[in-house]
């Protein structure tokens, strides 16, 4: 009965724990855009970040989601200088349970710096 108890949760620990992760792209070309008031430890400090983090919808049809980046005023250039998505658990559980159709959803962005 120890044993049992044992494997699901040495089971449910490598699930949990491989079911998080994050995936930051950077491009090598432009600067960020900076944001003075950022002045957290992390790896933004000193530039303007843009946060998603919402549920997406995608048909049983569809395989694919897009978002467009549009110039605005957190995003002046409409260019992207570093993404970030990140999954985790609770995310991949709501994909499981609706089959996909629902995902959640948290992505960080910062937007190229204009260039005059």
């Amino acid at each position: 009965m120890k044993n049992s108890i044992k494997i699901i949760v040495l089971t449910s620990m490598c699930l949990f724990l491989t079911s998080c992760y994050s995936v930051r792209l950077r491009s090598i070309n432009g600067a960020p855009q900076p944001d003075p008031l950022m002045l957290g430890d992390d790896y933004y400090r000193g530039m303007e970040v843009v946060t998603l983090d919402t549920v997406i919808k995608i048909d049983l049809t569809s395989k694919d989601f897009t978002y467009l980046i549009k110039e605005t005023d957190k995003c002046k250039s409409g260019k992207l200088h570093t993404v970030e998505f990140r999954n985790t658990f609770g995310g991949s559980l709501l994909s499981l349970v609706t089959f996909g159709r629902k995902r959640k959803m948290k992505v960080k962005y910062v937007c190229m710096k204009p260039t005059n």
